[in-house]
């Protein structure tokens, strides 16, 4: 019996202690939605950032969050960003690269 209570311990410790880092990994990242054609500057003239986004992502274009410092993040998730297109927002999700694992996208102030 106590050869199997050990390792049976070990395992329950080990599951235990990387539970914990899993959740350190998810970050929230304020910026706008655009998209990979335009970047931070919509070259629609005369249209505004959402109506630029949705007519580039319509001609086959990715959704992308760019922050405020002008750097882009690719998003996981092709359909919530929609709904923000041209918005800023606040994307929560785990970094791989430079794309984002959305979790949650919302509206930021």
């Amino acid at each position: 019996m106590k050869k199997l209570t050990v390792p049976f311990l070990g395992l329950l410790l080990a599951a235990s202690l990387s539970l914990p880092a899993a959740g350190k990994d998810v970050k929230t990242f304020v910026g706008s939605v655009g998209d990979s054609m335009c970047g931070a500057k919509h070259m629609m003239p005369g249209e505004s950032a959402k109506d630029c986004t949705l007519e580039c992502v319509k001609g086959g274009s990715k959704y992308i969050l760019i922050d405020p410092s002008g750097k882009v993040y690719q998003l996981s998730d092709q359909k919530a960003p929609e709904q923000f297109a041209g918005a800023k927002v606040k994307v929560t999700g785990t970094l791989s690269g430079d794309t984002i694992a959305v979790t949650s996208i919302v509206a930021a102030q």
